[in-house]
């Protein structure tokens, strides 16, 4: 599968439970949705992922990379209900950064 780099460092942070190697994925003003809330900018993306890494231990398995419309399906695993489960991660990128995420 042929992700783009920022998204394959993404993965690698995500599954070494890495909040400042995930963060610096994104740009400074980027905007972050999961679960109905929203995560502005870099230092509440880190907050925000190092909290879930330490309540839920989530991996990445890259499943299927749609370029044109930059959107990633993922299996996600982890210590929450349901674990495994598909997610839809639905990006915009800006200068090799991720400027907006969406999770649904």
């Amino acid at each position: 599968m042929n992700l783009p780099n920022v998204v394959n460092e993404l993965v690698k942070a995500q599954d070494n439970f890495d909040s400042k190697a995930y963060a610096d994925c994104f740009a400074e003003t980027a905007i972050v949705f999961d679960e109905g809330k929203t995560y502005h900018g870099k230092k509440e993306i880190e907050n925000w992922i190092d909290k879930a890494n330490r309540e839920y231990q989530v991996t990445m398995k890259p499943l299927e990379y749609l370029e044109k419309a930059q959107i990633l399906k993922a299996e996600v695993s982890g210590a929450f209900p349901g674990s495994p489960l598909v997610l839809t991660y639905q990006y915009e990128f800006e200068d090799k950064l991720i400027k907006s995420l969406k999770i649904v």
